[in-house]
């Protein structure tokens, strides 16, 4: 990443309180032929609205949003964030109540029902100190391995995650080996010694089996954090050549997970939409191909265009979004385009806000639209999960031991405990009640300027419509095969729209 530019992106924030959740009525519960909605605009956030009805389609209108339910597309994992030691840290300062509470709030599926978290193999760049779980002299055998940083409040908050969500998927990403297997001989940079593939196939083997052990499985993890940068030795990192993870992962992490009967599913690259090439590269390599679930994507750098790509070559690899804001397909590539529902259409292009707009306002309805822009764009290009960055961070993103900066998701205050929700959490909760695991993606089509739009279907049978408008306020016709209904979206607003 060049220097000036935050590889986190630009988080919005807003100092709307917990006040400000609402609770609705789910459509399942709807009378029959209404339309739950739920919006957010101006100063409304996620708030019910007067239901809507199906009527009769008059004349064709060009101005509609077409949905086709009978044209289905990928299985969702849900969305979720990253509960990086830094985020669990600041969870961990407040009071047992109130992190109770917070918890409850982040993953239970009546609030915000968070499906998906991403978790740190040893300490990531966002922690209170850097460590790893056998550092030291060199320990091949593992013989020192620990996880007991792990245990003080990360593990906990996991527990406590499950017991609000049972279903929640966890996947862990490593940033740095122990730094005595590297060349750099440290975790702050480098790169894995090729004779210590072995070693770090059993120290991450130790890693699943330990959490295995804790009551907290982990369902999916990737071979190295950011493949393709060492971040010039300033924070935990490893540099990782394709022909290096091709190795690692076909002879010997993949057979070390198969020999230990360990049902974690291995994802690659985990790094930015323009290493799409290297993707395909490794993927074509069988012995590789046979251990590898899916790919993990970052949109910092490149066009979430080349997930559709990739996934065009090898449908039967899942495409993952693991880490980034909604906005990053706005603020770093600039427009983006939809696809129509058949990968490889395109479809319109709300324009993007230039870096200093985002900085401006990220605390307006505003960017709660474009970051639900970003969303529909990464879901509509095959992506199953969005997988925001640091879930809770203090009022100067902190803890950090690395070089970048940027506000959590949540914000905790370091000294008055006072809970600030982002921008992004608002366009976040119109997803995660709109998508649950096992929804599928169906297709709408439509090119009305300035307005993003994806739809789901739900494993009991509810239907929900996401629209983004980031323009002036309007009117649009959505059209369901003979029926239509008319939806009023305010500028710079997310609706739902839920039925049966």
């Amino acid at each position: 990443m060049p220097d000036g530019i935050s590889r986190r992106g630009f988080v919005g924030l807003t100092t709307l309180g917990a006040a400000a959740l609402s609770q609705t009525v789910p459509a399942s519960a709807q009378p029959a032929g209404t339309i739950a909605v739920e919006q957010t605009a101006d100063t409304k956030r996620f708030s019910e609205e007067p239901a809507l009805k199906w009527q009769p389609a008059q004349a064709s209108s060009n101005d509609a949003i077409v949905l086709d339910p009978s044209r289905t597309y990928q299985e969702m994992l849900g969305f979720g964030g990253a509960l990086t030691d830094a985020a669990a840290y600041m969870i961990d300062q407040l009071d047992a109540p109130a992190r109770d509470h917070l918890l409850r709030e982040l993953y239970h599926p009546s609030e915000l029902g968070l499906e998906v978290t991403r978790i740190c193999v040893g300490s990531s760049d966002y922690a209170a100190s850097m460590y790893s779980y056998d550092e030291g002299d060199p320990d091949p055998d593992m013989r020192r391995f620990s996880i007991d940083h792990d245990k003080r409040y990360i593990l906990p908050q996991l527990r406590a995650a499950r017991q609000h969500n049972p279903n929640l998927f966890l996947l862990a990403s490593p940033w740095s080996p122990p730094g005595w297997m590297k060349a750099s001989g440290t975790m702050l940079g480098g790169s894995l010694k090729p004779r210590n593939f072995p070693a770090y196939a059993r120290y991450l083997v130790k890693f699943l089996q330990s959490y295995q052990a804790e009551g907290v499985p982990v369902d999916a993890i990737t071979s190295q954090n950011e493949v393709d940068t060492d971040q010039d030795g300033r924070m935990p990192a490893c540099v990782w050549a394709q022909e290096h993870e091709i190795v690692f992962v076909s002879q010997h992490f993949g057979p070390a997970l198969e020999q230990n009967k360990i049902p974690t599913k291995i994802w690659v690259l985990d790094h930015n939409f323009n290493l799409w090439g290297r993707v395909v590269n490794e993927l074509e390599n069988p012995l590789l191909s046979r251990y590898v679930d899916g790919v993990a994507w970052h949109p910092y750098v490149g066009s979430v265009t080349a997930v559709s790509r990739v996934h065009d070559l090898y449908p039967d690899k899942n495409m993952y979004w693991t880490e980034g804001d909604f906005e990053a397909t706005l603020s770093l590539v600039g427009p983006v385009t939809f696809g129509a529902g058949t990968p490889g259409e395109a479809g319109p292009e709300p324009a993007a806000a230039a870096p200093s707009e985002h900085r401006r306002d990220r605390h307006s309805s505003a960017a709660i639209a474009r970051a639900g822009v970003g969303a529909a764009n990464a879901v509509r290009n095959w992506l199953k999960c969005i997988i925001v960055w640091n879930l809770v961070l203090d009022e100067n993103g902190k803890p950090n031991i690395g070089p970048f900066n940027g506000p959590g998701f949540i914000t905790v205050d370091s000294k008055t405990k006072e809970i600030t929700r982002s921008g992004e959490y608002w366009a976040m909760k119109h997803y995660t009640h709109a998508a649950h695991r096992g929804s599928k993606r169906f297709d709408t089509e439509g090119e009305l300027k300035g307005l993003a739009h994806v739809a789901f279907v739900n494993p009991d049978g509810v239907k929900t419509l996401v629209v983004s408008n980031t323009g002036p306020a309007r009117k649009t016709q959505v059209r369901l095969g003979n029926l239509a209904t008319e939806v009023s979206l305010p500028a710079d607003s997310i609706t739902n729209l839920s039925w049966t």
